[in-house]
C-alpha cells in the first residue's frame, strides 16, 4: 500500500473523541428539536470524523470553493452529525446546532443549500451518488482536478434501483475520483434491512459492477483511513467503502436495537450523553485541524450571457421539427461557451442532442436508459457553476424521474429540462411514447420556467434563455415538423405572449402551442372564410404565463377564449389561462385537450379523433361566440 503511513496513536484517539463528541451534538440537538434521527447519526460518526478531520480537502470558510473535495450525505436524515462537523470544523458556533429544525434556522432537518456548505438537497432517498457521479464527471473530465468526491450511502436507500443506475454510470465512466461510502448499520425504519449485516453480499454486487469494493469495520479509525487512502490512489475505478458499522453505537441500551428510528433518546438521553463523556480523553479544544484543499488547481469558468453563435435562419413557412431545432440551438450555444453540456438517455438521434457532438464530443454525456440516474447527474454537474446542463429524452420519460426533478428545485439547479415527443401529435407510437402529463409535471415544480415553442425560431431563443435562466427549465419539443411562423430576428421574452393573426373584428382569443398553434391557424383562416374573425396566441412561455396579455386581448374580443393543448386537460396550457383569469368578471374559457388515454395512429388523424384539430377548434370558437 504505497505512500500510506499509519497513523499516530494520539491522532487516533483524537479522531476518536471527535467522531464522540459528533454524537454529542446529534443527541443534543435532536433533543432540542424534540425530533430527528441521533441513532442514524451515530452509525456514521467514525466516517465523518476520518472524512472531515483527516482526508478530505477544503477550506472552512469557503465551503463551496471550487478546488475542494465534495460531499453528499445521501442519507440526508444523518444532518444533526452533518452540522456538526462543520461546527466543530469551525464553520460556524456549535451553539447554533441547538436551532436544529426551528423554522428562523436553516438547519433543517435534511439538508438544503440555504447553507452555504451544502451543495444539493438530499432526504429523498436513492439520489445521492448519482449527483455525487455528476460532480466526479465534471473534476474527471471537465475540470480535470485534483480534487475527489465523497458520497455516504445509507443501507436501506441501497434497495432504490436509482442507487444501481449511479453504480453503473459511475463504473462505465471510470470515475476514480469518486468514493462511496455505505453505511451498513442493519436497521431500516420499521424493520432490518434486507441484507442486515451480510456485507460480502454487497462487496460482490459492486464488484460485479466494476467497482474496487473494500469491506471495513465502520467504527475503527484506521481501517477507515486506510480505506480512503486506498481509494484515493485506485485508477480507473470508483471505490466503494463498505462500512459495516451499528445504529446507535455507543449509545448504552440503544445500539443496534430496533424502533430507535427518527426518535430523540428522550429520558435515555442523560445516560448516553454521560456515557460518551466519559469516552472523550480530550475535552478541550479541536487540536486536529482540517485540511486545506489539495490544490487551487479549478480554473475560475463564466456560464453567464451565454449566447448563440449565430441567430436562427429559416424561412417563413418552412416545416421543421422543434425537437431538431433544439439540436442545432443547442450546438449553437454551445460553440459560444466551452461549458454547455448535454446529457441523453440513449434518445440522442431523436431528441436531436447528438448536434453537441459535432462542436465537441467531450461535452455529450450518455446516460443511457436510466433517466433517475440521468437527472441526478445533471444536478451534480451543474454544482458550484461548474456546467450548463441540458437533460434531453422523450418527455413522457421524465416523469419517472419526478421525484429528482422535485429534488433539483429544493437544490436550486439550474439544470435544463428538453422533453420531445409531446403529445398524441407523435403518432402510430402510441400512449406509451406520448408525453400528456409534462406541462402539469414541470408547472408543479417550484420556480421553473416552461417553454413551449411554436416553431424552429421560437425554439432556438428557448434554449438561448434557458442557458441564462435560473432554476429548473423545461422546454416541450415535437416530433412532427411544423411551419416556421416567427421571421428569424423576431423578439421573444420569458413571460410574454406573442399574438400571431390579429383584426379589429375578432370575436374569440385563439391560445395554442406547440403544434396547436398551427391548428389554431388553419382554423382562423377556415372561420375568416365564413365570416368569423379570431385572434391566436402564441404564449410562448406556459409558466410564467403571459397573464396581462391574455387578459387584454380576451377583453378586446368580448372575453371569449379558446384554448387547445397536445397534453391531457389537467395542469397544463389551459388550466394556466384559467387561472391568469380567475379573478376577471366576463371572460369565458373553451379548453380543449385530450380527453382520454388515446391510441396509435397517424398524427393528423389523432389529433382529429381528440379533438384538437383546426375542424375542432372552428367548432369551439363557433360555439363559444354563442355566449
Amino acid at each position: 500500500m504505497g505512500g500510506y503511513h499509519k497513523l499516530e496513536a494520539q491522532i487516533v484517539q483524537e479522531l476518536k473523541d471527535i467522531a464522540n463528541k459528533l454524537r454529542v451534538h446529534a443527541i443534543t440537538s435532536t433533543q432540542s428539536s424534540n425530533s430527528g434521527h441521533p441513532t442514524s447519526c451515530s452509525s456514521i460518526a467514525e466516517i465523518l470524523s476520518v472524512l472531515f478531520f483527516n482526508t478530505m480537502r477544503y477550506k472552512v470558510l469557503e465551503p463551496r470553493d471550487p478546488s475542494s473535495d465534495r460531499f453528499v450525505l445521501s442519507k440526508g436524515h444523518a444532518a444533526p452529525i452533518l452540522y456538526a462537523a462543520w461546527a466543530e470544523a469551525g464553520l460556524f458556533p456549535v451553539s447554533d446546532l441547538q436551532k436544529l429544525r426551528r423554522l428562523e434556522s436553516d438547519l433543517e432537518g435534511h439538508p438544503t443549500p440555504r447553507l452555504n456548505f451544502i451543495d444539493v438537497g438530499t432526504g429523498s432517498l436513492g439520489q445521492g451518488l448519482a449527483i455525487a457521479a455528476g460532480m466526479a464527471f465534471v473534476g474527471k473530465n471537465y475540470d480535470k482536478a485534483n480534487y475527489r468526491v465523497y458520497c455516504l450511502v445509507g443501507d436501506g436507500e441501497s434497495a432504490e434501483g436509482s442507487i444501481w443506475e449511479s453504480i453503473h454510470f459511475a463504473s462505465y465512466y471510470k470515475l476514480d475520483n469518486l468514493c462511496a461510502i455505505f453505511d451498513i448499520n442493519r436497521l431500516g425504519q420499521s424493520e432490518p434491512t434486507s441484507l442486515q449485516h451480510n456485507v460480502e453480499v454487497y462487496q460482490k454486487r459492486l464488484e460485479a459492477f466494476g467497482w474496487q469494493s473494500i469491506v471495513i469495520d465502520g467504527h475503527n479509525i484506521e481501517e477507515i483511513v486506510k480505506a480512503f487512502h486506498v481509494a484515493s490512489t485506485t485508477s480507473d475505478k470508483p471505490t466503494a467503502l463498505i462500512a459495516k458499522t451499528l445504529k446507535g453505537k455507543n449509545f448504552p441500551k440503544i445500539e443496534d436495537v430496533e424502533n430507535w428510528h427518527g426518535k430523540p433518546l428522550g429520558d435515555q438521553a442523560s445516560i448516553v450523553l454521560q456515557h460518551l463523556e466519559g469516552m472523550i480523553k480530550n475535552k478541550g479544544p479541536l487540536k486536529i485541524q482540517p485540511r486545506k484543499p489539495l490544490k487551487d488547481d479549478v480554473s475560475p469558468v463564466n456560464i453567464s450571457n451565454i449566447k448563440l453563435s449565430s441567430p436562427p435562419s429559416y424561412k417563413l413557412g418552412e416545416a421543421i421539427a422543434t425537437r431538431q431545432a433544439y439540436g442545432t440551438a443547442l450546438a449553437k450555444i454551445a460553440e459560444n461557451n466551452s461549458r454547455v453540456i448535454a446529457l441523453d438517455g440513449d434518445m440522442k438521434n431523436s431528441t436531436y442532442s447528438e448536434k453537441i457532438k459535432k462542436i465537441d464530443s467531450t461535452r455529450f454525456i450518455e446516460c443511457f436508459i436510466a433517466e433517475q440516474n440521468l437527472v441526478g447527474v445533471a444536478i451534480g454537474a451543474a454544482c458550484r457553476d461548474r456546467t450548463v446542463a441540458f437533460v434531453s429524452t422523450f418527455a413522457t420519460f421524465l416523469t419517472r424521474a419526478f421525484d429528482q426533478i422535485r429534488m433539483g428545485a429544493i437544490s436550486q439547479t439550474n439544470v435544463n429540462f428538453v422533453g420531445s415527443h409531446c403529445g398524441v401529435s407523435i403518432g402510430e407510437d402510441g400512449p406509451s411514447q406520448m408525453g400528456l402529463e409534462d406541462l402539469a409535471m414541470f408547472r408543479a415544480i417550484p420556480g421553473s420556467t416552461v417553454f413551449y415553442p411554436a416553431d424552429a425560431v421560437a425554439c432556438e431563443r428557448a434554449v438561448e434563455m434557458a442557458a441564462n435562466t435560473k432554476g429548473i427549465c423545461f422546454i416541450r419539443t415535437n416530433r412532427p415538423a411544423t411551419k416556421v411562423v416567427y421571421e428569424n430576428d423576431h423578439t421573444f421574452a420569458i413571460g410574454k405572449a406573442n399574438i400571431l393573426k390579429k383584426s379589429s373584428k375578432d370575436s374569440v382569443l385563439i391560445i395554442g402551442a406547440g403544434v396547436t398553434v398551427q391548428e389554431a391557424l388553419k382554423a382562423a383562416e377556415e372561420l375568416e372564410m365564413s365570416g368569423v374573425n379570431v385572434r391566436v396566441m402564441d404564449p410562448f412561455t406556459v409558466k410564467p404565463i403571459d397573464k396581462d396579455a391574455i387578459i387584454k386581448h380576451a377583453k378586446e374580443v368580448g372575453g371569449r377564449i379558446v384554448t387547445v393543448e397536445d397534453h391531457y386537460p389537467q395542469g397544463g396550457l389551459g388550466e394556466a389561462v384559467l387561472s391568469a383569469v380567475a379573478e376577471e368578471r366576463d371572460i369565458i374559457v373553451k379548453k380543449l385537450a385530450i380527453p382520454t388515454v388515446p391510441r396509435s395512429g397517424p398524427p393528423s388523424a389523432l389529433l382529429d379523433y381528440y379533438g384538437i384539430s383546426a375542424k375542432h377548434i372552428v367548432a369551439a370558437a363557433q360555439e363559444i361566440t354563442k355566449f
